[in-house]
């Protein structure tokens, strides 16, 4: 046989078995995580056919709708991004930033809104990085945008004239407000945090993604991982929540269902047993993952608008597990 037949034969081979390794979790990192085409990750219903997340869409653009008259259209720049957000202004001195998961944007945030405003703050909702109108194209997880976060809050203090700023993050949204509070620069009007399903790291929910798939985990989690760190800088196993937690020292609540799927339940335990700061873990027990509140609206926000009340009048909270 010629010898070069041979090799040819001999790179197909190898590369048919090989190529497709390479290029499905490639393909996985870019679903996931970039922004290919302007109309990914717009301003619309993510899930317009699942009913709680179009419940959920629907009842937060009512809640925008009732307060027209307070928003005001702003934007800021950050890392070199054009980033817009909508700021609704009930007259007060104090505000949240609700902090959306990958994917949505701010219109999904304003489902969230409604316990802050009825506890005397102002509201920002925002676009993250690469998503609605805020400009960007890769998603790291929070491991860059807690820099936004972090220029937001500057916004709502230095410009608004709010002296007291708290977070509600869900999901990734929640790893990306404990990132912003506790960075090193991170000021002290930063008041505390309210996490959703918030993971132990990237990983873990990745991890928990694919088992549901019923797709074999590696070796496609690690090369995900690596395209992640390539991309970004950022080791989704060697970083995250579980890593940054023993740094907090602003009070925070942490919420979660029984019935989460991708942020596990007994890993919230993980995340309250290593946070030195106040705090506080809530048990649902309905509610897929970043789908607590509809499940239980009025629990959801009871325990919020306690949590605020605490925060302010005292700076702390009553720690302790609830709902196991």
């Amino acid at each position: 046989m010629n010898i070069w037949i041979f090799i040819l034969i001999w790179l197909v081979g190898i590369f048919g078995i090989f190529i497709p390794f390479i290029l499905f979790p490639f393909g996985i990192y870019v679903i996931l995580l970039v922004r290919t085409r302007k109309s990914k990750w717009t301003r619309k219903c993510s899930l317009p056919n699942d009913p709680e997340i179009k419940e959920m869409f629907d009842i937060g653009m009512d809640w925008a709708a009732r307060y027209e008259q307070n928003k005001r259209e702003v934007d800021v720049e950050s890392d070199g991004y054009h980033l817009f957000g909508e700021y609704f202004d009930f007259g007060n001195d104090k505000a949240v930033i609700i902090i959306a998961g990958r994917t949505e944007t701010l219109l999904y945030s304003y489902y969230f809104a409604e316990p802050y405003r009825a506890s005397g703050y102002n509201v920002l909702v925002i676009d993250n990085r690469s998503h609605g109108k805020s400009e960007g194209r890769r998603s790291s997880l929070g491991y860059r945008e807690h820099r936004d976060i972090l220029r937001w809050s500057r916004l709502l203090h230095d410009e608004l004239g709010n002296s007291q700023v708290v977070f509600h993050g869900i999901c990734i949204g929640a790893s990306n407000a404990l990132f912003a509070l506790t960075a090193d620069d991170a000021p002290d009007y930063l008041q505390g945090m309210v996490s959703e399903g918030m993971f132990i790291h990237f990983y873990e929910s990745l991890k928990n993604h694919i088992k549901e798939a019923h797709q074999p985990v590696q070796p496609a989690l690690e090369e995900i991982r690596g395209y992640i760190r390539l991309f970004t800088g950022y080791d989704i196993k060697r970083d995250g929540p579980i890593f940054r937690i023993g740094k907090l020292k602003k009070p925070i609540l942490m919420l979660q269902s029984k019935e989460d799927k991708y942020s596990l339940p007994p890993q919230a335990k993980l995340l309250y047993a290593r946070c030195p700061a106040p705090k506080r873990l809530i048990y649902f027990e309905k509610g897929a993952h970043s789908h607590i509140k509809i499940n239980a609206p009025a629990k959801y926000n009871k325990v919020i608008i306690d949590f605020l009340h605490e925060v302010c009048d005292n700076g702390t909270i009553t720690e302790g597990i609830f709902g196991e």
